[in-house]
């Protein structure tokens, strides 16, 4: 295999503490279970082992109750990616940078993975670095939640991303034809295997697309826990059985 496409080396996630991770991002798709509110949480509770393989802590859904999320995280038993959204990408806070800084590090050392949006990936690079130097996964994200741009605009936007030297590129749009998600897959077959990319889309073809790209090398693929967070999402432990189903 061309080493430059070879994601990693290890086929699980030794889960000996929510925080610990293999060096590598493991194989194959990856299901993330969204944790987005009090009854999200619950649900987290009650996962048993095999039924996601991670859980995205959304820290903006949190800010008014942290002592909740507090008391819960040392009972979760996966490993947890931590996210604190931007307002204009869907954060549910005002957060300043500030802010958000302070939430990222209050959690860093509880994560295995740490979440930052591509538009605020200057501003926290130092903070990005330090995550690295402590062999937490870094994931930077963009959003659209009006449509899918065209293939070329979403190529630079994956090349201005890898210059940060993320660990996984994750791309979110808004999927409203069967063209969105064809633009999708095609991003998805010309990316190399580092960084990892992870692509998704909503809405119409959300559900279509989650179960495509993820067949086709999608590493991160999300799931809601509790309720619905956006439409055309999985239930996160049906988007687990359903990719087994499909031999991913």
């Amino acid at each position: 295999m061309d080493p430059a496409r070879q994601v990693c080396q290890t086929g699980c996630i030794p889960i000996v503490k929510p925080a610990q991770m293999t060096s590598d991002l493991p194989m194959g798709p990856l299901v993330v279970g969204t944790i987005h509110s009090p009854a999200a949480l619950k649900d987290a509770l009650r996962l048993r082992e095999g039924e996601v393989d991670l859980l995205e802590v959304r820290v903006d859904h949190f800010v008014t109750e942290l002592q909740l999320l507090d008391r819960a995280l040392p009972k979760l038993r996966f490993p947890l990616l931590v996210t604190v959204r931007h307002p204009k990408e869907g954060g549910a806070a005002a957060l300043t940078n500030s802010e958000r800084m302070e939430l990222y590090r209050k959690y860093l050392p509880a994560a295995a993975m740490i979440d930052v949006e591509l538009q605020s990936a200057a501003a926290f690079r130092t903070f990005l670095e330090e995550a690295r130097s402590l062999d937490v996964f870094r994931v930077l994200s963009w959003h659209d939640f009006r449509s899918t741009p065209s293939l070329e605009s979403l190529q630079a936007r994956w090349v201005a991303a890898a210059a940060f030297r993320p660990d996984v590129i994750k791309f979110a749009t808004t999927t409203k034809k069967a063209g969105h998600l064809v633009t999708l897959l095609t991003l998805l077959a010309a990316s190399p295997g580092k960084p990892a990319t992870s692509l998704m889309g909503m809405q119409a073809f959300g559900k279509v697309s989650r179960l495509t790209l993820a067949a086709a090398g999608s590493r991160l693929n999300y799931g809601y826990l509790g309720e619905p967070q956006v439409p055309g999402q999985w239930p996160a432990r049906l988007l687990k059985e359903r990719l087994a189903e499909l031999g991913t």
